[in-house]
C-alpha cells in the first residue's frame, strides 16, 4: 500500500501568491478514500505527482475535520511542481500517502495556541489551524502570527481576511522590510521581531511554528525570550522529507529519520539533533 499511488481528480486550482498554487483533489475510487479517512491526521504528508513525470513531497494543507478531499498547496520550483501546477480541473494527479506522525492536537485541548509561520510554510500550520478552529470549543485564545518577504507573497489571502474578521482568533500580519504596498495597514518586520512585539503569553499555551530554516533559528529564540518551554513548541521538518517512507536515507537527521519518525517534533527533540546536519 506504502509503493501504491492514488489517483486523484483535480477538483479545482487557484494561484496564492507568484509561483504557488492550491489543488483541490478528490478521490477517484472509494476504497482509497476510506484508506484515507481511516488513518489522516493533521501534520502528516505525501507524494503527489503526475503519471510519468514523477513525484514530489509536500503536507496535506487541509484539516483531518475535512476528509472529503485534500488539498496541497506547492511553490512551482521543477519538473513535478511545474507540471502540477498546469493542470486544469477534471485532470488526474497522484497521491501517495499520508504518511508520517501528526500534531497532537487533542493533548492541545483546553490551552491557548499561537501558530507562527512564514511565506510558503503556512500551509502545514493551515492545516493545525482549521483542524482547531473546527472545534473551536475546545479550545482558549488563537493567535497565529504570520509573515512573509512581500504583501504578494502572503498566501491564502481569502482565508486571512476571514481569521481577522473572527473575533475567537489574533491574526497578527507582516511582511519584511521593502515588501509593504502603499495600501499596507499590518506590520512590517521579520517574524521573530514581530512576535517579540505581540508578546503572547507563554502561560498555558502551546506554539506551532513552521517556517525556513533561518526563521525556526530567531523564532525559536524569540520564544524562549518569551519563556516558552521547548516541550510545548512544535515544529514540522517536512522540508528535509524525499521519498516518504525512509528508504533513501536522504532525511536523516543523525540518527533520526525524518520520514519515519516526523515531520512533527518538539522543540526540544529538535534541539537535541545534530544542528549541523539540519
Amino acid at each position: 500500500m506504502i509503493y501504491n499511488p492514488f489517483p486523484m481528480r483535480v477538483v479545482s486550482k487557484r494561484q496564492e501568491a507568484p509561483g504557488v498554487n492550491t489543488l483541490k483533489l478528490e478521490f477517484v475510487r472509494e476504497e482509497d478514500h476510506e484508506f484515507f479517512r481511516q488513518n489522516f491526521k493533521t501534520g502528516m504528508f505525501g507524494l503527489y505527482g503526475i503519471y510519468g513525470e514523477g513525484e514530489s513531497t509536500f503536507c496535506v494543507a487541509s484539516p483531518e475535520t475535512r476528509k472529503e478531499y485534500i488539498e496541497c498547496t506547492f511553490r512551482q520550483s521543477g519538473r513535478v511542481t511545474g507540471t502540477l501546477a498546469n493542470v486544469d480541473a477534471g485532470d488526474i494527479v497522484t497521491f501517495r500517502g499520508p504518511y508520517g506522525n501528526r500534531f497532537p492536537i487533542e493533548e492541545f485541548e483546553g490551552k491557548n495556541l499561537l501558530f507562527i509561520a512564514g511565506g510558503i510554510a503556512l500551509p502545514p500550520t493551515r492545516s493545525v489551524i482549521w483542524s482547531c478552529l473546527d472545534q473551536r470549543e475546545k479550545y482558549r485564545e488563537v493567535t497565529i502570527v504570520y509573515g512573509a518577504r512581500t504583501v504578494a507573497d502572503l498566501v491564502y489571502k481569502n482565508e486571512l481576511d476571514d481569521w481577522k474578521k473572527r473575533d475567537d482568533v489574533r491574526l497578527v500580519l507582516t511582511v519584511d522590510p521593502g515588501g509593504e504596498t502603499p495600501d499596507w495597514q499590518d506590520h512590517v518586520g521579520f517574524v521573530p521581531t514581530i512576535l517579540e512585539q505581540a508578546a503572547p503569553s507563554p502561560d498555558n499555551t502551546i506554539a506551532v511554528l513552521c517556517g525556513p530554516p533561518i526563521m525556526i533559528k530567531f523564532t525559536l529564540a524569540a520564544l524562549q525570550r518569551l519563556g516558552f518551554s521547548p516541550e510545548n513548541v512544535y515544529t514540522t521538518l517536512e522540508n528535509r522529507m524525499k521519498c516518504g517512507v525512509g528508504k533513501c536515507g536522504r532525511c536523516n537527521v543523525g540518527s533520526v529519520y525524518i520520514c519515519k519518525e516526523g515531520p512533527v517534533f518538539t522543540a526540544a527533540e529538535v534541539q537535541a539533533m545534530p544542528q549541523a546536519d539540519l
